[in-house]
């Protein structure tokens, strides 16, 4: 059983890619990292994907499903962080009833950092192929008031990313893929 993290590692043609997305996949990489480093082992396989060509239409994502679709049932939940890494807010949850009652659960943990809230949808091109098919899907939401300001231009370098602000959203990252990884049960599709 998987709970799949993940960013892309593709970048718009005129900028260098660090905030869209490189910090989702920096995140989705910290996240993994901060649990063996705490010598974490939970109950299912965490799996990062760094996916590409997402500016192409999806075609790494695409892929991807394609030769694991066989398997959809013992993927548990696909994350995804692809609107910057900035000040997180919660996560976007698509999914069950159910499950939704879980992940609002899960986010309580995160209240002395305050990222608890729980938004009606995930989104992201990469994980759409699977939470069109009933797997529940995660998707990072941030402050994204200034994220149009460097989204696909030349502005979009290091110089945009805030360490503090990167190391809230790896946070909030690692401590939703770590528990539902470790729970008892599969989040109810």
């Amino acid at each position: 059983q998987i709970v799949l993290v993940s960013g892309h590692l593709d970048s718009w043609d005129v900028g260098q890619g660090a905030m869209d997305d490189g910090g989702g996949a920096f995140i989705s990489w910290e996240a993994l990292s901060l649990i063996k480093d705490l010598g974490l082992r939970p109950k299912r396989t965490l799996r990062l994907v760094l996916w590409t060509a997402e500016e192409q239409g999806g075609v790494g994502a695409k892929q991807y499903y394609q030769l694991h679709k066989e398997n959809i049932s013992n993927f548990d939940i696909v994350m995804e962080s692809d609107e910057g890494t900035f000040n997180p807010s919660g996560l976007g949850f698509t999914g069950s009833d159910k499950a939704r009652d879980i992940v609002k659960q899960i986010m309580a943990l995160l209240q002395s950092i305050n990222v608890t809230d729980v938004y009606d949808y995930a989104d992201g091109t990469d994980i759409d192929y699977w939470m069109q098919d009933g797997v529940p899907g995660a998707s990072l939401r941030d402050d994204l008031s200034k994220y149009f300001w460097f989204h696909h231009s030349q502005g979009d370098t290091m110089t945009v990313q805030d360490p503090k602000q990167m190391n809230l959203c790896a946070a909030v990252w690692t401590v939703v893929s770590y528990v539902i990884a470790d729970l008892e049960e599969m989040l109810p599709r």
